[in-house]
């Protein structure tokens, strides 16, 4: 890809800079994280630092000031090497951060943005339950007003920092008769339950925030791939939450975590590029050197072929995703084009991988090259935020909306 298509000069030096940092910092760790399942506190504290946990924020809320190409540059750089830092930074934004910068009101942001935006507590969204996944609709936690306060009941199911962190946004029925137009959003507040890696790191609590009576979090759960990252369920019983941290007016919640979603579907397919594309390197460093018969396995045709189609598929990638990138940073409709950007990619992150596993020969199935992680890792890219199923469901909707218009 011409990187002057969609890159500045500002936007090159960011990539230098996450690149390096993946190099010297998440690589050598990555394997023993992925094989313990253990949250990289220590990096994150340095992402922290290097102002990758508040990319798209402005300055004065705690972040970096910097654009959506650029949050997508780093997601993406990241996963090349490790898929679970990579995943760490785009959930933490996108959906832990993002619905309060982009609903919230001055005094929520002023409140809570700061403390995620420089990565000093992490955060995540309540959205999917055990009987809504896919049926985002079909929200079954509720919210009952009592005065100044809201209690909310319900489990949350495979949310993205669930144990570790401390700020979540939780959607809620308000008001069962109207559907999907009866879902609100809150901002709930709970401890880390890792008090000891986050005290050794020197992040991930924030003794100013309240630990709301009744919020906790579940089963940890135990993943094929990226399991570096935290996740877990969310219990709330009989939770109190101040009427002042609902997020946006009752009855929004729905119709605001559907673009939140949208966002988020951009940042899936950086992380499943990044995933293909690193696995790609991989394989072609690897059947560059690799000699059967007498010469370099990459002289094969049949070999060349195979990482043809793994350049090509890439290449288109990642015009589809730096475009739907493009047309959100700018304001324009992005909708189909995210959805359109995360299906492919994350499909060719699957096929790549596997690919990849392939042209390792049997090295390729042992701990001892980071493609079989690769391949772990990318099947997840499938399936959350949007299986590849409803987004083909969101581009047909698309498809048609705009004929009839």
């Amino acid at each position: 890809m011409d990187d002057a298509l969609y890159f500045s000069e500002q936007h090159l030096a960011i990539r230098e800079m996450v690149r390096a940092f993946a190099r010297d910092e998440v690589a050598p760790v990555a394997a023993k994280l992925d094989a313990e399942s253990k949250f990289p506190w220590e990096n994150v504290r340095k992402m922290g630092e290097l102002g990758l946990l508040g990319v798209p924020w402005p300055e004065e809320l705690g972040g970096a000031g910097l654009d959506l190409i650029s949050f997508m540059i780093a997601i993406h750089e990241l996963a090349k090497v490790d898929a679970s830092h990579g995943l760490t930074i785009s959930a933490h934004t996108t959906l832990g951060t993002s619905p309060i910068v982009k609903f919230g009101t001055a005094e929520q942001q002023q409140r809570f943005v700061p403390f995620l935006a420089s990565g000093r507590v992490m955060g995540g969204f309540g959205l999917t339950e055990p009987e809504a996944g896919s049926d985002a609709g079909g929200t079954r936690t509720t919210a009952v007003r009592k005065g100044d306060r809201y209690v909310l009941n319900g489990t949350k199911r495979f949310i993205t920092h669930g144990s570790v962190g401390e700020i979540f946004v939780v959607t809620a029925v308000t008001d069962k008769s109207q559907g999907t137009k009866g879902i609100s959003s809150f901002i709930l507040t709970k401890p880390t339950d890792d008090p000891a890696g986050a005290r050794a790191a020197g992040v991930g609590h924030e003794p100013s925030l309240p630990a709301m009576a009744g919020f906790r979090s579940g089963k940890k759960e135990d993943k094929l791939g990226w399991r570096a990252s935290d996740t877990a369920e969310l219990i709330m019983e009989d939770v109190e939450v101040p009427a002042e941290n609902l997020l946006g007016a009752e009855g929004k919640g729905f119709i605001n975590f559907m673009k939140t979603l949208d966002n988020g579907r951009i940042g899936i397919a950086a992380l499943s590029l990044g995933i293909a594309e690193g696995a790609f390197e991989q394989a072609l460093k690897y059947t560059s050197v690799r000699k059967q018969f007498g010469q370099p396995v990459a002289h094969f045709q049949g070999v060349q072929f195979q990482l043809s189609d793994m350049a090509t598929e890439i290449e288109a990638g990642k015009h589809l995703m730096f475009h739907a990138a493009w047309l959100a940073q700018n304001g324009r409709t992005f909708t189909k084009e995210a959805a359109m950007a995360k299906l492919y990619c994350s499909e060719l992150a699957m096929r790549a991988t596997i690919t990849a596993v392939q042209l390792h020969g049997g090295y390729g199935y042992t701990k001892d090259y980071p493609v079989e992680r690769y391949m772990r890792d990318a099947k997840i890219c499938e399936i959350g935020e949007g299986t590849s199923e409803i987004q083909r469901i969101v581009i047909a909707r698309q498809l048609l909306k705009d004929l009839v218009d």
